[in-house]
């Protein structure tokens, strides 16, 4: 049952009465991950590759004070040409009781997405455990979402800049299911791998749909988590390891050398990894995101079929 918190398009609501697929997209890759005018063609693009599969996209964002699921036109405009603030879950009744405006973060989506009754969800990367996390307690409230809400995450896991070890860590200790997608090993987001093992992996979108269904059959009230579902970039869209291992020196080297501490060290490698690349990381992660939202796809139609 859809929570009347939560504003749904009609499409929206008319595909989950009908028990037709439906995919939760996040809308802090629009505002905040891509320039302009890139990020809106981006919002389309992901949305057609959903449509024309046959399933029905769901970008979510926070308009006016308004929790949205799903977004029309006017909507992706303003979430790619306004200056939106970034929000994560425990921004959310804020911006309603302020009527305020925001791209949702991973956490925030999975949240939202929950409260709709939408079961998938295509994003780039998931935020983890930052390096250093001994002395600065910076961790993602992306881990805490994924224990807390029952919604499938299709992801090319984490970024390298984070500390992927003890962020595998976390989803064990929070038991929040990590199922490698055609892979044994856990992907580091630009690149297909990481070094770490994945103890579970599926081949096809019927299996992944045959562990949700189960995941529903086990479910605890208020207490299922979602899922991890780590899908690699394509091999030939992924960054050249020897050029991505240079970058990411370079990054840690700059942010030490300007002091940059805690949680703005993430955004400035980032800035500078890009600057960096030339543009590479971006062109990489598009296509991780386009790749992602594609298996998103035909595991929301599997999971729908076997309903």
């Amino acid at each position: 049952m859809t929570d009347p918190r939560v504003q749904l398009s009609e499409e929206v609501a008319d595909a989950l009465a009908e028990g037709r697929p439906v995919v939760a997209l996040e809308s802090t890759i629009i505002s905040h991950g891509l320039p302009r005018p890139h990020n809106r063609e981006a919002a389309a693009e992901f949305e057609a590759v959903l449509r024309g599969a046959g399933v029905v996209p769901a970008t979510i964002a926070v308009l006016d004070g308004v929790p949205r699921v799903g977004i029309d036109e006017a909507g992706l405009d303003r979430i790619a040409g306004e200056e939106l603030a970034k929000a994560s879950v425990r921004d959310l009744p804020v911006l309603a009781a302020r009527g305020g405006s925001a791209a949702t973060t991973v956490a925030a989506t999975m949240r939202l997405a929950a409260l709709a009754g939408v079961r998938v969800f295509a994003t780039g990367g998931l935020g983890g455990v930052h390096r250093g996390f001994a002395t600065t307690f910076d961790e993602s409230a992306d881990l805490g979402a994924l224990a807390a809400y029952p919604v499938a995450v299709v992801c090319a896991g984490v970024k390298s800049v984070l500390d992927i070890g003890a962020t595998l860590e976390r989803l064990e200790t929070l038991s929040v299911p990590v199922v490698g997608y055609g892979t044994d090993e856990f992907p580091s987001f630009w690149l297909p791998d990481s070094g770490h093992p994945l103890d579970w992996r599926v081949d096809s979108p019927e299996e992944v749909a045959a562990i949700l269904t189960a995941q529903d059959a086990l479910a605890q009230p208020g207490a299922t988590p979602g899922l991890v579902l780590a899908n690699p970039v394509p091999a030939d869209a992924a960054w050249n390891r020897a050029d991505h291992d240079r970058v990411l020196a370079q990054a840690f080297a700059a942010a030490d050398a300007a002091k940059v501490r805690g949680k703005a060290v993430t955004p400035f490698l980032l800035a500078f990894i890009v600057d960096a690349s030339g543009g590479t990381s971006l062109e990489v992660n598009l296509a991780l995101a386009r790749n992602n939202v594609a298996v998103a796809g035909r595991v929301a139609t599997a999971y729908a079929a076997s309903a």
